[in-house]
């Protein structure tokens, strides 16, 4: 069983919108901060945002505030990012990550997803 599934990448106009979600498995979800990173081709995995275990803090990359919302459903031990007004330079693989604590550093998370593709054409 695969801890962490990611879903809801794809291709998408400029000024769009998309919502990812991360399934969890394995451990008790509602227990853990949960975190959203991405990779763009040629550049180092960076993050996005982050979410503690009950939802009562989010933490967010200066570069998507004010257009992506990290939220989750503990009941449904899923982790969301929505999107909007996407910019061609979103297009990158995103990973959902599961940490202890609300953090940028990849580090903190020790179990990581598979990715999925997000691609905004301009």
């Amino acid at each position: 069983q695969v801890p962490l599934v990611e879903s809801g990448g794809g291709l998408v106009q400029a000024g769009g919108s998309l919502r990812l979600s991360c399934a969890a498995s394995g451990r008790t979800f509602s227990s853990y901060a949960m975190g959203w990173f991405r990779q763009a081709p040629g550049k180092e995995r960076e993050f996005v945002a982050a979410i503690s275990w009950n939802g009562g803090t989010t933490y967010y990359a200066d570069f998507v505030k004010g257009r992506f919302t990290i939220s989750r459903d503990n009941a449904k031990n899923t982790v969301y990012l929505q999107m909007n007004s996407l910019k061609s330079e979103d297009t990158a693989v995103y990973y959902c990550a599961q940490g202890t604590v609300v953090s940028g550093s990849p580090r903190l998370y020790d179990v990581w997803g598979q990715g999925t593709q997000v691609t905004v054409s301009s």
